[in-house]
């Protein structure tokens, strides 16, 4: 006679409650909602023991609190259609850009125009199928015969040349943040490779 599923979740889950405590509150940056999420990761497990058993219940409860956090994550980046259904309570029409505005934004693209033209011509073709027309790294090293690495060294080179020509000579900070984003690109694209 198999045992009951409340037996089974009082004796494998709940001894387990401090573990998933200490877990959540080191993944999930909102203190006040660790206490709910608890209770829908239960509510997860319990309902698909109901079906099947897990061979390892820890690994099982703490893999539902991974994917419901992911969950939780993706569904607040979602916009709701609603919120932007109402456009005319969003005040945000193209005729109120001001001249001004319109006029600043003009010379920014100049300005970035004129240090993209300033660069060495490589560096400038490679910025520019990276950074404006969205080309893969993998893709443009390819379609110039380079490496991947010597694509990867020629965008930070232009992006500091860039930074240095607009914000002026003082910019270790901003070096060594692009140079971390060219990093996590360069990741990002063999991930998805």
């Amino acid at each position: 006679m198999s045992e009951s599923l409340d037996t089974w979740f009082a004796r494998e889950i709940l001894p387990l409650e401090k573990a998933l405590l200490g877990y959540l509150a080191r993944m999930w940056p909102h203190r006040d909602e660790i206490h709910d999420l608890r209770q829908e990761i239960y509510v997860r497990v319990y309902e698909a023991a109901a079906k099947a058993r897990p061979l390892s219940p820890k690994s099982f409860m703490f893999t539902i609190a991974r994917n419901l956090m992911a969950d939780r994550i993706r569904r607040s980046r979602v916009v709701s259609i609603e919120a932007t259904a109402d456009f005319e309570s969003l005040n945000v029409l193209v005729d109120e850009i001001s001249p001004e505005r319109c006029e600043s934004a003009r010379q920014e693209l100049s300005l970035l125009a004129q240090a993209l033209d300033c660069l060495p011509p490589q560096c400038r073709k490679i910025v520019w199928m990276r950074k404006v027309e969205g080309i893969s790294q993998k893709q443009v090293a390819e379609r110039l015969g380079i490496t991947e690495g010597a694509v990867e060294k020629q965008i930070a080179k232009g992006i500091r040349l860039l930074a240095r020509s607009l914000f002026g000579s003082d910019t270790r900070e901003f070096d060594a943040e692009m140079s971390l984003k060219v990093q996590e690109d360069a990741y990002e694209e063999q991930r998805s490779d």
